[in-house]
Formats: C-alpha cells, sequence, structure tokens
C-alpha cells in the first residue's frame, strides 16, 4: 500500500529506478511488489517569477511501519535517488489509520 508521489523527478528517472527500488522496498516491508505505487507529479516549479527545475521530494502514504522500517525505507529511497546522480533528495512520510483507510467502502480496521 505504500503510495510514493514524486516531485522534481522526470518520470524517464523515476522509470529506470522502479524496479530494483520497488523489489528493495518490498523486501524491507513484507509485501509484493504489487503493493506499491509510484506516480510522478508534474509539477512547476516558480521562483522570482521564472521556472525552475524542480527539488526532488518524495512524499510517502502508508500504514505506520514503525521507526526502524521508516528510516530504512528513506534511506533506499535516497540510495536509488543518488544513483540518478542527484546529490540531495527529500522523504516526507504520511501515515494513515486503518480505521481511516477505505476499499469498496470497507474499513481496513474491519479487515
Amino acid at each position: 500500500m505504500p503510495h510514493l508521489f514524486i516531485r522534481g523527478l522526470s518520470a524517464e528517472q523515476v522509470k529506470s529506478i522502479s524496479i530494483p527500488l520497488v523489489e528493495e522496498l518490498a523486501e524491507l516491508c513484507a509485501c509484493g511488489t504489487d503493493n506499491f505505487t509510484l506516480e510522478v507529479v508534474n509539477s512547476t516549479f516558480i521562483f522570482e517569477e521564472k521556472e525552475v527545475p524542480g527539488f526532488p521530494f518524495i512524499e510517502v502514504k502508508w500504514f505506520e511501519r514503525g521507526q526502524q522500517v521508516q528510516d530504512q525505507f528513506a534511506q533506499i529511497v535516497t540510495k536509488h535517488v543518488h544513483l540518478l546522480s542527484i546529490p540531495e533528495v527529500e522523504v516526507a512520510f504520511s501515515a494513515f489509520l486503518e480505521s481511516s483507510y477505505y476499499s469498496n467502502g470497507k474499513s481496513f480496521a474491519a479487515v
């Protein structure tokens, strides 16, 4: 279920790291690779009335898995972005409560 919203990287860049990134994250989270969604968010970045290149920022929305797993997840994401010769990236996490997440009208807390 982890959903990665990726800004500041092109779709082609994300495609090039998608398989090894998701495989490593799936192993860490002990789930299948089909549980992950990578979404490249096309944003226009503005500074001083000009369009400028975006800064790599990855927002992860998921169910809480503890600080240790979160730290390792961020390290894995950072490593794969660095492999694109991008020296800096930021990763932020937002956790869903199972009682606030629904699939086909059914709460994950009830599953």
